[in-house]
């Protein structure tokens, strides 16, 4: 993907197809351990790119990472199967309580509605119970229980 895509792909997200699912994906405690150095950012990647390959599905940025590295940037460390999928992030902070949650449910409300998942470690940042949370033990990030969760739900994402 060329930069100027990227740029208006972040500035105007495009609307998800109504009946494709949409995966808020989280980085930190998902995609890696929390406490993960360097090296070991995105270790956690291809797994997830394994799981959603058979899948029609689009992503979306949940994660504080979309306030201090450039989506570009983000796009080049993801495995190819998950950058090709992000249509955009979640946008503007929200400070209060189940932030990510409502920052997630405003950017679905902005898109018209579409049947959503999100893959987070911030149990805290949503309601309980939440449906739509898939939640990952931070210290290890996503696991098999929870890629089994999530593609149960992308076969079926309309029950």
């Amino acid at each position: 993907m060329g930069a100027d895509h990227l740029a208006a792909m972040r500035d105007t997200a495009p609307m998800p197809k109504p009946t494709t699912p949409v995966l808020m994906l989280d980085f930190d405690g998902v995609l890696h351990p929390t406490l993960a150095g360097p090296d070991a950012q995105f270790c956690l990647a291809p797994m997830l790119a394994d799981a959603i390959r058979p899948f029609e599905c689009q992503i979306v940025i949940s994660s504080s990472w979309r306030f201090h590295v450039l989506l570009q940037a983000i796009l080049t460390r993801l495995p190819e199967t998950i950058a090709a999928r992000v249509i955009g992030t979640t946008g503007e902070a929200y400070v209060g309580k189940h932030a990510r949650y409502v920052e997630i449910t405003r950017w679905v409300a902005q898109q018209g509605g579409c049947q959503w998942r999100a893959l987070d470690d911030s149990h805290f940042e949503f309601p309980t119970p939440c449906r739509q949370l898939i939640c990952c033990p931070g210290g290890t990030g996503v696991g098999q229980a929870q890629i089994d969760l999530l593609v149960r739900w992308l076969r079926s994402p309309h029950e």
